[in-house]
């Protein structure tokens, strides 16, 4: 039989030389660490993903589960998607957020300098003429669900500020009893 009529599976085993240890050595070595990079790394990337969610599932929950006004700033997110414009150097701020399937609601309180004031109205989309002497915007309703109370012998003043849908309206009320620190207390309202 000559080497042109032989099988080609006979031909491949009497070409092939025999591996030697080292380099047999090395193959099975370089698998390993390719085995454990296309299975570890993305398995461990699902650890690390699934704690950080998880995470943040507990922070949301936290969250959503207290009742009135947290002493906190609401996040930079919030404070974009209702349009409430706390101005830098505010102080005592306070905020709680409402959530259901036809409104969500973002009430925020803070004491302010005058021109921090007239900052956060002009980014408002109003001004301190639009200010109405003795009205309070904010609702009963709203103001019970926060704790709020408007008394009398104070100077409080309001404004609503309406915006195109789906844009939040707001409710801006301001006590100008100390008019060099006016305290604000805006609810913004959108309808997803």
């Amino acid at each position: 039989m000559s080497v042109q009529e032989r099988l080609p599976e006979q031909r491949h085993t009497e070409q092939r030389m025999p591996e030697d240890r080292g380099r047999m050595i090395r193959r099975r070595w370089l698998t390993a660490v390719i085995i454990v990079l296309l299975v570890g790394i993305p398995a461990g990337y699902l650890v690390i993903s699934a704690g950080q969610s998880r995470a943040s599932g507990v922070d949301k929950e936290r969250e959503s589960s207290v009742v009135g006004l947290q002493d906190n700033w609401p996040s930079l997110m919030k404070r974009r998607v209702f349009e409430v414009p706390v101005p830098a150097g505010a102080s005592g701020v306070a905020y709680y957020e409402t959530s259901n399937w036809r409104t969500s609601r973002l009430y925020v309180q803070f004491t302010t300098t005058a021109a921090g004031l007239d900052a956060f109205l002009a980014e408002s989309g109003t001004s301190r003429s639009a200010l109405t002497s003795g009205r309070i915007t904010v609702s009963g309703r709203d103001a019970d669900i926060v704790g709020w109370t408007f008394p009398d012998g104070l100077t409080w003043s309001g404004t609503t500020v309406t915006r195109e849908d789906p844009r939040p309206t707001s409710d801006i009320t301001v006590d100008l009893t100390d008019p060099a620190f006016p305290r604000v207390f805006t609810v913004s309202t959108t309808s997803p």
